[in-house]
């Protein structure tokens, strides 16, 4: 379980910095998104990946998952969309000003 999911991280960073190197406007908006959800899947994974545990049973305290990344990952789910619904106005606006989604703006 923590090797495919260390992988699917390193894909998605992988495929986030290529992304984001781009010379066009929305593989970058999209870069950006897919290294959002590497950071949601890096948080998740830090509180101990369990399998068939509730936190809310009498267990010992060992066999808890721990709270924190779960809360830190919906409010990074949130704040992505957020910043993502943004980035896409932006880009959009971008476009429509310069009749280009180049980012610099100029026309090749």
């Amino acid at each position: 379980m923590e090797l495919l999911l260390s992988v699917s991280i390193g894909v998605l960073v992988a495929s986030g910095v290529y992304l984001v190197l781009r010379a066009r406007t929305y593989p970058v908006l999209l870069g950006v998104t897919l290294l959002s959800y590497a950071v949601n899947l890096y948080l998740f994974a830090s509180g101990r990946l369990t399998v068939a545990s509730a936190p809310l049973i009498d267990q010992p305290l060992a066999t808890y998952p721990d709270p924190l990344p779960q809360a830190l990952v919906l409010t990074a789910i949130v704040i992505g969309f957020g910043m993502t619904a943004v980035l896409v106005v932006l880009a959009l606006r971008a476009v429509v000003e310069t009749g280009s989604d180049h980012v610099d703006g100029e026309q090749q």
